[in-house]
């Protein structure tokens, strides 16, 4: 089993997320992700993100796009049914870290 890595979000609340094993078997369930450059002094979050089916691999693209700009880019995951328990978390993590591709899509998106 993957080693877990635990983020604090602004609130406080700490959460535990998996790397994905990209080309393993995904649960068609709901999921938070982030992605993150990995380095000595922990997980640097480039993207904070949710889906509500982990195997359809909708996180996929938000992945490609970091890699472009930070190749050696990791996805990690955390299993959440509930989508207003994932927004939560999603929120609280980008409160946090402020991912710059979080940012990015907030820029266009206004």
């Amino acid at each position: 089993m993957s080693r877990q890595i635990e983020l604090a979000g602004k609130s406080g609340a700490r959460y535990r997320y998996t790397p994905l094993e990209e080309e393993r078997f995904l649960p068609p369930a709901g999921a938070n992700f982030v992605i993150a450059q990995m380095a000595k002094e922990g997980p640097q979050i480039v993207f904070a993100g949710e889906t509500d089916n982990l195997a359809n691999q909708t996180w996929r693209a938000a992945l490609e796009k970091a890699r472009q700009t930070y190749a050696d880019a990791k996805i990690l995951t955390r299993l959440n049914v509930t989508r207003a328990v994932r927004e939560a978390e999603r929120v609280d993590l980008i409160e946090q870290y402020e991912p710059p591709m979080n940012r990015e899509r907030r820029a266009t998106s206004t």
